[in-house]
């Protein structure tokens, strides 16, 4: 068992977690990403298979106009009576809504909207009595309560219940009840390097919840030699042996404090004790290796061995075979479930066949929204990523695989029409060039080799560039994703003529020198 954080690498923000019986289930937000609503099940709270995604359908979500980071904020996902609830925001769309479903793997309900102002809602039943709660995006009003009607949406008379202790930008309301008591657990001090787990209490869910003496409970913000900063964004869950446990997101920089951080807020999970009626993270940090006494593991699905790449650099590969972490594909199954597009797609553009993925691409650049691509999250700093590219373009027409941060934000190598060459292109802001180019035959490898602080790009084995990864890293580009990678294609301004074969993508870790 993988005993060491984070349990979600990559671009895994506001993680929500709970449990059905023994079974865990994991979401967190998609912002612009479709499908949407990324969802995970374990045993153990360490391995975490990828069961599939909550909004699966355009009458769930449409983000075809949503701007970068934009859409799905911070989900609340909680089982109640045999249900599975999931609670979110569109910023892009309608706002609050809530779905459900019986099986989390299976389909969801179409949205149920609730108007009120804000994001990160959270849902909590006392008795029969259901609770919304939200942050308002007013810190006059803070976050506000009111009971809901889970049929309709409609809502109650709303009421503050909390105001912020050192940061009226509270943010990811979460409710518990724990003997009699009434836990509302926050996010303070921003989504960075001063970000927080800040709890209070109160002997009532509508309040008045008194802070806890300690708080907050956890934080990195003092802690400037750590490997892992901007801790917070808590959900609290409890074991079947009644022990409880505390997901929450956080970031790897390098380069030094503050640093630059290009994967993403990522997935982070750490134990939790009870002190005088209030939850302690021990030492007020988060673990780097878990502590034992986890849910035992059982046999973990989703586990698959894949035959690995020729690796000029004589690196090897890391056992995870996950899809989390690895892929190997030739897409004749479809749309593994580790992939995803980086906003509602004109699906006639993408073909999985027998002989691979073809993709159409249109007019749009990878510097517009609307590209033809389709993408999964990188997650290990040291990573190799190969494409097989069978490509016989017509002047204008484009293939290749990318690595996106945003539309101003973005690594390529690809073929491009006319003399029929591969070209590696780097945009970073208003910034963009082409930085090699050479001759190829129709069919290629297009390779990406991922180290921490570069990205090195190859054709048929062969290093053509390089490029800095702090220049996709948030701190330079913004927004609240990570670098996700995949395969493209573009008529770079005009609509394609030719369509581009991805006979086999490749993903994998690697550790260097081993």
């Amino acid at each position: 068992m993988h005993t060491e954080n984070p349990v979600l690498p990559g671009f895994h923000p506001d993680p929500t977690v709970c449990r059905v019986g023994e079974t865990f289930y994991l979401a967190t937000s998609s912002f612009e990403f479709v499908p949407g609503v990324p969802l995970y099940r374990s045993d153990t709270l360490v391995d975490w298979e990828p069961i599939g995604h909550v909004l699966t359908r355009d009458s769930q979500l449409d983000t075809r106009d949503a701007r970068s980071s934009g859409a799905i904020f911070a989900p609340t996902l909680r089982h109640r009576d045999g249900t599975v609830y999931l609670t979110t925001t569109d910023t892009s769309g309608g706002g609050h809504f809530v779905v459900t479903a019986d099986d989390p793997a299976g389909e969801w309900s179409d949205p149920v909207f609730v108007d009120a102002p804000g994001i990160d809602p959270d849902l909590f039943w006392d008795g029969d009595t259901p609770y919304f709660t939200y942050f308002t995006g007013d810190p006059d009003r803070g976050i506000e309560q009111a009971e809901i009607d889970l049929d309709t949406g409609a809502l109650g008379e709303p009421r503050t219940i909390w105001t912020g202790l050192d940061d009226p930008y509270a943010e990811a309301p979460h409710l518990y009840e724990r003997d009699g008591t009434y836990y509302l657990v926050v996010a303070e001090g921003g989504t960075h390097t001063g970000h927080s787990v800040v709890v209070a209490r109160s002997d009532d869910p509508t309040g008045p919840f008194e802070p806890a003496p300690e708080n907050p409970i956890l934080t990195h913000r003092t802690r400037f030699q750590y490997d892992v900063h901007a801790v917070g964004h808590a959900d609290l869950v409890t074991d079947a042996d009644g022990n409880w446990w505390l997901v929450c997101l956080g970031i790897r920089p390098h380069s030094g404090f503050p640093g630059w951080h290009h994967l993403g807020r990522e997935t982070f999970l750490a134990p939790v004790t009870w002190d005088d009626g209030w939850p302690v993270v021990p030492g007020g940090e988060l673990p780097g290796e878990l502590p034992a006494d986890l849910p035992e593991s059982h046999e973990l699905p989703g586990g698959h061995d894949a035959p690995g790449n020729h690796d000029p650099h004589g690196d090897a590969p890391v056992g995870d075979r996950s899809p989390v972490r690895h892929t190997d594909t030739d897409f004749a199954d479809g749309r593994g479930v580790e992939w995803f597009w980086r906003r509602t797609p004109d699906r006639d553009r993408y073909a999985f066949t027998d002989d691979g993925l073809v993709l159409s691409g249109g007019p749009e650049t990878l510097s517009e929204q609307g590209t033809t691509g389709i993408y999964r999250r990188q997650t290990d700093f040291d990573c190799r990523v190969r494409a097989d590219l069978d490509f016989d373009p017509a002047p204008g027409d484009e293939a290749g695989i990318a690595l996106v941060m945003d539309e101003q934000h973005h690594y390529s190598v690809g073929v491009v029409g006319g003399e029929r060459e591969a070209v590696v292109r780097l945009r970073i802001g208003d910034a963009a060039e082409v930085t090699a180019r050479t001759q190829v035959g129709e069919h290629v490898t297009l390779g990406i080799d991922a180290e921490t602080e570069r990205y090195r790009f190859l054709v048929d084995g062969k290093e053509l560039a390089d490029a800095r990864s702090k220049y996709l890293a948030t701190e330079v580009a913004g927004g609240f994703t990570g670098v996700v990678v995949g395969p493209y294609a573009t008529g770079n301004g005009e609509a394609a003529d030719s369509s581009a074969l991805f006979e086999r993508f490749v993903y994998e870790p690697v550790e260097r020198g081993a």
